[in-house]
């Protein structure tokens, strides 16, 4: 079940938060919990015993950990069960989303060796898996630091992992930012409200954006497979791929945001206007925040980060540029991602950033929107081979333009406008007016609330009612994060 499907829109969802509010206080939690177990195991009733196995032993890490720390127990005990629960979670992501991966990269080694294969039945992928493993090892992870008190209600530790608004994917929440308010959180009116327009406002940004713009995408990188794709045509599938990518994730992020505010909790923001950034290191601070921070705090300052020697910086830089592009999929082509990006993290840390300072900012802005955009071709790709016959053709400009016959056979002029409502929407611009009003309503000892509540209301009631034409009307609606 996906947010912009109309069975999530016109059923589930007042159904929920109808349930939610008529309950009293006291079950609240126990309602929301059964709640996100039905939206979960809509899919597929199967995978719901993966996460609730999930949920079982990172409950009993976790009060082991806890009752280990009430009794001083050794470093060495402490770690060992740390360990122990960490390797659970990685078993259980391995055991659904690397095994096919792993058997078949296996086999091409034996195949060399002539030895014999191995034979393993396609194995199906987990809605979500990636994002409540991670969860789940950050609440383990923080207990044994004891930066978070250990959960002893296993229901609501329950709730953490599997609330259902960022249970597929993501933004990934740590333990110890809604610890407080799973326990006790406020409802208000005015949070309900802020969270209803974060919704239609990721609705619309899925709906009409990276929708649209993924067809187009789709249409042409479908091309360069008969090789009938020019370099004009391919870098425009490339900018369309961008942004849709940007669109539908945080489009989702956003609608994940607004959920969570409907049913009293506030997430933390996932997403920063990423492509305004002039350095690969300013992206990952803006792009999908809540993975590189989680990568950060478990992952690189545990290797010793930057504050170690230079060589072991870059190992450090690459290993978790490799296991971020291992986490987005079993597949060469993100491994290859990841460390495409590692590269240029650790040219940047070796004194390209120092070069790119003395640079006209545009030059900065134009660099890494050419580092990204040549990344996206790896992500998008299906083989490495499609990823480097797609790079030959971006090199081969035949002809520096494209033609009007050319580009319908691909796009339309909705793709044409919302291509370029992706550009300005990915910058800054809202916030600039915003703080510009405000400014101007202080000056002018005017409310800035009563000046754009109507022109809001208006906004927001248009972006839903096309939003919603396009959930009853379309029949292209993936998100992409959803396989991850």
């Amino acid at each position: 079940m996906v947010f912009s499907s109309p069975i999530f829109l016109f059923g589930f969802l007042p159904l929920a938060l109808l349930l939610y509010y008529v309950s009293p206080k006291a079950i609240k939690n126990i309602v929301l919990l059964l709640v996100s177990l039905v939206f979960y195991a809509w899919g597929e009733v199967f995978f719901l015993s993966v996460m609730l196995l999930s949920i079982a032993s990172n409950y009993f890490v976790g009060k082991s950990l806890g009752r280990q720390h009430a009794e001083n127990a050794s470093h060495t005990s402490l770690k060992t069960t740390l360990i122990l629960g960490v390797v659970i979670n990685i078993v259980l992501l391995i055991a659904f989303k690397y095994a096919n991966f792993m058997v078949n990269n296996a086999n091409i080694v034996l195949a060399a060796l002539y030895l014999p294969l191995v034979t393993l039945s396609a194995v199906h992928l987990p809605l979500g898996i990636s994002f409540f493993t991670f969860q789940a090892i950050s609440y383990i992870v923080d207990v044994y630091r004891k930066e978070t008190k250990v959960q002893n209600n296993i229901l609501d530790l329950a709730l953490y992992i599997s609330l259902f608004p960022q249970l597929i994917a993501g933004p990934i929440v740590r333990y110890h930012d809604i610890a407080t308010q799973i326990v006790s959180r406020v409802h208000s009116t005015d949070l309900f409200a802020s969270g209803v327009q974060r919704f239609i406002i990721g609705l619309a940004k899925k709906m009409l954006i990276a929708n649209t713009l993924g067809e187009l995408a789709e249409n042409i990188f479908s091309l360069a497979i008969d090789d009938n794709l020019t370099a004009p045509l391919a870098w425009v599938g490339v900018l369309a791929y961008a942004l849709q990518i940007y669109y539908d994730f945080s489009g989702y992020s956003d609608m994940a945001i607004g959920l969570g505010r409907m049913f009293g909790f506030q997430f933390q923001e996932n997403f920063n206007y990423p492509y305004i950034s002039t350095s690969l290191r300013e992206f990952w601070r803006r792009w999908h925040i809540s993975l590189s921070t989680w990568f950060r705090d478990y992952v690189y300052i545990p290797l010793g980060g930057s504050r170690v020697s230079t060589v072991r910086v870059y190992v450090n830089l690459f290993l978790v540029f490799v296991l971020t592009g291992v986490w987005h999929g079993a597949n060469w082509s993100f491994i290859v991602w990841g460390l495409f990006h590692g590269v240029f993290l650790a040219l940047e840390h070796a004194g390209l950033s120092k070069v790119l300072n003395q640079l006209w900012r545009p030059l900065q802005h134009f660099y890494l929107i050419s580092v990204v955009m040549l990344s996206w071709v790896f992500f998008r790709a299906n083989t490495l081979t499609d990823a480097m016959a797609f790079f030959g053709i971006l090199s081969h400009f035949d002809h520096w333009y494209i033609s009007a016959y050319e580009f319908a056979h691909v796009g339309s002029d909705e793709s044409i406008y919302m291509l370029v409502m992706g550009v300005i929407f990915s910058l800054p611009i809202y916030r600039f007016l915003k703080e510009s009003l405000e400014h101007f309503c202080h000056d002018n000892v005017l409310s800035y609330a009563i000046l754009i509540s109507i022109p809001k209301l208006l906004f927001l009631m248009t972006i839903l009612s096309l939003s919603l034409i396009k959930v009853a009307s379309s029949t292209y609606n993936p998100f992409i994060y959803f396989r991850f």
